[in-house]
């Protein structure tokens, strides 16, 4: 019952705000510090738009925030209209084609499909660098809140997939922008920094 309380409050999205200066009585030193607070509102849910393009996939690097750990999907040229996703956390990452289960490090694992190839379609020749079942090339989790192992599983049929694993299952959004598709795990659920 509890957590179904607590899925319930958690429904509404904190705002980010600054506080207000607070000036000590006893100095004229002012506190400028800026107060956050963090989205709780993205929920666990799969995540999917439907669209797909045959620009390939270029690069996956990730970024630290106050509130969140990112990774961008780089699909340069590719405009946000034709950037599809479907992410959803997943028992277990299965690879697309073979089936073959891979290893993802964490407590939960978040399985990143997007609707554009690792390779160039007219040829085959390999774009993106990943290869199955290994870490992400030139991606270092060190010191991430969020993110706990990051694995490429494959480009096929047209979709790149990727396993993301995490300490737990947290709220996550996903945003398709020009040239790019990015996740965001927060780093709690109830929106403390």
């Amino acid at each position: 019952m509890a957590v179904v309380l607590a899925g319930a409050a958690l429904g509404t999205a904190t705002v980010a705000a600054d506080a207000a200066p607070v000036t000590d009585a006893r100095s004229t030193v002012r506190d400028t510090t800026r107060s956050t607070a963090c989205a709780t509102g993205w929920g666990g849910h799969d995540k999917t738009r439907v669209a797909g393009t045959t620009t390939p996939v270029k690069d996956v690097r990730t970024g630290r925030h106050a509130c969140f750990d990112r990774m961008v999907v780089d699909v340069p040229g590719a405009s946000a209209d034709r950037l599809g996703y479907f992410v959803r956390y997943v028992d277990r990452l299965h690879q697309d084609g073979s089936g073959r289960p891979i290893a993802v490090g964490g407590g939960a694992v978040l399985e990143i499909r997007i609707a554009a190839p690792g390779y160039r379609p007219e040829s085959g020749a390999s774009i993106y660098p990943g290869r199955a079942g290994r870490p992400l090339p030139g991606v270092d989790l060190t010191g991430y809140r969020s993110f706990e192992d990051a694995r490429f599983a494959g480009s096929f049929e047209g979709e790149t997939q990727i396993g993301l694993g995490l300490r737990a299952r947290l709220p996550f959004r996903v945003l398709a922008l020009d040239g790019r598709v990015v996740v965001d795990v927060a780093h709690t659920w109830d929106g403390a920094r």
